[in-house]
């Protein structure tokens, strides 16, 4: 395939984003049974108060999502996941200055979501359901492919690679030809490692040690391993007690060349952007 250059500007429906610098995306679940934070911001003014607390933190995108992708997550319909979705795109478009993200994989979830306003695809089946290609494509909207294999019933149940870089990059690689065969261009495509899909800890420490090797594929990376098992596993530490690992890792990935960190507390990472990028600026 022809790699592309990463162009600074990605048009995000009716805003851009400047992708010369890094930005953190804040992560906005509404499902009642997120690893994380299930339940707690399902009903609309709880979304609502908590997307514009991470706006003013300084997340330039909201991350919805209305289907749990946590190892063993129960699967929802498409319209389950639409009467949880689309309430919350249709009031952050309204009501907030941010680019909203819509977490999914399902073709009437883009669809919709895009008519309300969102700006951008994030799905970690990278638009490998039935349907979701065309769906995608038909939206005008950039994507995100994130790299996974199975699905979040079954990705953990012993996953194998000979060189797991090697593997990530020829998957996304594919999952390019497959965009661009549907009218998505390479310019309006981002990728996700996806870390902890999928991935056993040494899978996830060797992705994020090689990640610059990904960038020969010519588009910006974003980075989500906010709470993440793998830290709990490297570090002994349960879901509540992550941010130190998660701010290391957010420093690291942002150092490697990620333009966009997923993450839940946003003013820490922030904190963490601001300081290298003082540090990087200076004479």
């Amino acid at each position: 395939m022809t790699l592309v250059q990463s162009s600074t500007r990605l048009p995000c429906g009716n805003r851009v984003l400047d992708l010369a610098h890094t930005h953190v995306m804040g992560i906005l679940n509404v499902t009642p049974d997120s690893f994380s934070d299930g339940g707690r911001f399902s009903q609309l003014d709880a979304a609502l108060k908590h997307a514009e607390a991470m706006v003013s933190a300084g997340a330039t995108l909201i991350d919805v999502g209305g289907e749990s992708t946590r190892p063993g997550a129960r699967a929802v319909s498409p319209l389950e996941e639409l009467e949880r979705v689309a309430p919350i795109v249709e009031r952050l478009h309204r009501e907030l200055d941010v680019i909203i993200s819509v977490d999914t994989s399902t073709p009437a979830v883009m669809r919709e979501s895009a008519r309300l306003g969102a700006g951008l695809i994030n799905d970690v089946r990278s638009l490998r359901r039935d349907g979701a290609l065309d769906a995608a494509a038909a939206t005008g909207l950039p994507v995100c492919l994130m790299h996974m294999l199975g699905e979040p019933g079954d990705m953990q149940d012993n996953p194998h690679y000979a060189d797991v870089t090697r593997e990530v990059a020829d998957f996304l690689a594919e999952r390019m030809v497959q965009c661009g065969a549907v009218g998505i261009p390479a310019e309006r495509i981002i990728l996700d490692p996806g870390f902890g899909f999928a991935k056993n800890l040494q899978h996830n420490l060797s992705l994020f040690k090689h990640m610059e090797a990904l960038h020969a594929l010519g588009r910006p990376l974003l980075v989500g391993v906010s709470r993440k098992s793998m830290i709990g596993q490297a570090l002994n530490r349960p879901v509540g007690e992550r941010l130190h690992g998660g701010l290391a890792l957010a420093a690291l990935a942002m150092v490697k060349g990620a333009r966009i960190l997923r993450v839940h507390d946003v003013a820490e990472t922030m904190d963490v952007v601001r300081m290298i990028t003082a540090v990087e600026s200076a004479e």
